[in-house]
């Protein structure tokens, strides 16, 4: 029989027990921070219902959907914010808390390993993978859409130039080097 401490009911207590036992169910001998992944699900939900509800009572005129070139450039500056905040060398010090230097990436980027436990752990996750960033980011500039067009379609032209010239780059390099050989 479980012991329950004096600030909990039986129900509470089966339940933490319960809760716990599909922890280790599902890990097994990873660690896995469910509840961290419920947290950062649960500040997800709470986000996007902000988004909303700043869209909902700010702009009656909503569109019904949104242009194709809202959605491109929605995309691709998607693509860049989310590959600047999780992999940039820059952009480490707000990764830091949550990861460790691994060793350097692909130009301009750095890998790193996660640290910590519980939401930490989560936190770290999300923080180093581009395609974990994405939905945050994508909910952020849709949002941004309905609420402010005009800022969020510069911000998005800006950051899809960004990932344009990131592309060039990378061209240019692999046209030097096979000019040099």
């Amino acid at each position: 029989m479980a012991q329950h401490n004096a600030n909990s009911s039986p129900r509470t207590a089966d339940l933490g027990d319960r809760l716990a036992e599909q922890q280790r169910a599902y890990a097994g001998d990873e660690d896995r921070p469910l509840g961290g992944y419920v947290g950062a699900m649960a500040t997800f939900g709470a986000f996007a219902a902000v988004i909303t509800m700043a869209g909902a009572s700010r702009r009656k005129d909503a569109p019904d959907r949104f242009a194709i070139t809202d959605i491109a450039l929605t995309g691709i500056a998607t693509h860049k914010i989310s590959r600047i905040i999780s992999k940039d060398s820059v952009t480490s010090p707000l990764r830091a808390p949550f990861t460790r230097y691994k060793s350097r990436g692909g130009p301009a980027e750095v890998m790193e390993e996660v640290r910590g436990t519980g939401v930490r752990h989560a936190v770290g996750e999300l923080v180093t993978c581009p395609f974990c960033l994405a939905p945050w980011i994508a909910t952020a500039l849709t949002g941004g859409l309905v609420v402010a067009p005009r800022f969020t379609r510069a911000v998005t032209a800006v950051f899809a130039a960004v990932a344009l010239s990131d592309q060039l780059q990378l061209v240019y390099a692999q046209q030097q080097q096979a000019a040099e050989q």
